[in-house]
């Protein structure tokens, strides 16, 4: 037999009567009239020269080249009925999968705690790898398929081929130290400049929302320290007289973790920070990659503000 020229649909009205016994039972299961399978029938038998299934009292009787036929068939459905799920991603939490998140420090501490447990649970194969964005879009490895999400704040001007989606949204806030003796119980512009200043900066530059936003002003403040990471910077603030204007989750963290800190409203008007996850559009219709990200979405939409 050339399984080119063969109808393989054929092989599940095999099994479908081998396992109902009866055609008026074979018929309602397969959704077809009963000539319409007496039909696949009759072309069952030419193919396998044998009569395959004779009528009896109680419905059909599987001849020995039937029973002998039967398991491979059902093999064989199984198989496909398992590699069409694959295809069109039933069972798609199964897989056994590696994704790449390119992200800050910042995003793994707000987001990998719920998510962590969650992928644990729901798709218990996956492994999840992180890895620092640096400040840059990762393009190369976002095409390669090196990196499956992205997610930043900084994120702009993406190529026509990436997806995009505002997962999150975020005010800042300035963080000092408690006795900073430099402030009272609140904080206005004239007592904000007055002090130095810590900025976190994953590119090396100093120069920053604030800053642009103080030049528009026709003021500026004193830089003296950029810092690589999102987290450590707030170690720095404590006993010193120096502020940090950040994220308000970042700022509220700090505050409860770590004796000494105090959270003040910034001075200054500034945007709020847009939180996008990115892809490739080599993984959009991956169903696993877009479970992910709807659990990032939903897991990050609580602490919108």
């Amino acid at each position: 037999m050339n399984i080119a020229g063969k109808d393989l649909n054929l092989l599940l009205t095999f099994h479908v009567l081998y396992t109902e016994g009866s055609v008026s039972a074979a018929a309602m299961r397969l959704g077809l009239s009963q000539p319409a399978l007496s039909h696949k029938l009759a072309r069952l038998r030419h193919d396998f020269g044998d009569a395959l299934f004779v009528r009896a009292p109680r419905g059909l009787t599987p001849t020995p080249r039937a029973h002998e036929l039967a398991p491979r068939v059902q093999q064989l459905v199984a198989g496909l009925e398992s590699f069409f799920d694959f295809c069109e991603g039933s069972d798609f939490l199964t897989r056994e999968d590696r994704v790449h998140l390119y992200t800050t420090d910042y995003m793994e501490q707000l987001l990998l705690p719920r998510l962590l447990p969650l992928i644990r649970r729901e798709a218990p194969r996956l492994q999840l790898v992180t890895h620092n964005t640096r400040g840059r879009l990762p393009r190369a490895e976002l095409e390669s398929g090196e990196c499956d999400i992205a997610i930043a704040g900084f994120y702009a001007d993406l190529p026509a081929s990436y997806y995009q989606q505002r997962v999150h949204a975020e005010g800042f806030v300035v963080l000092a130290a408690a006795a900073n003796p430099r402030l009272g119980a609140t904080l206005d512009l004239e007592s904000y400049l007055a002090c130095e200043h810590l900025v976190t900066t994953l590119t090396g530059d100093l120069d920053g929302l604030v800053d642009r936003r103080l030049r528009e002003m026709g003021r500026s403040r004193r830089v003296v320290a950029g810092l690589s990471s999102f987290l450590a910077t707030p170690l720095s603030v404590v006993d010193s007289d120096l502020l940090l204007t950040c994220l308000e989750s970042v700022a509220r963290q700090a505050e409860t973790h770590i004796p000494g800190l105090a959270v003040h409203p910034c001075p200054l008007a500034l945007d709020d920070v847009a939180v996008i996850q990115t892809w490739h559009q080599r993984t959009h219709e991956d169903r696993l990659r877009r479970w992910l990200r709807g659990q990032i979405k939903a897991l990050l939409a609580g602490e919108n503000r």
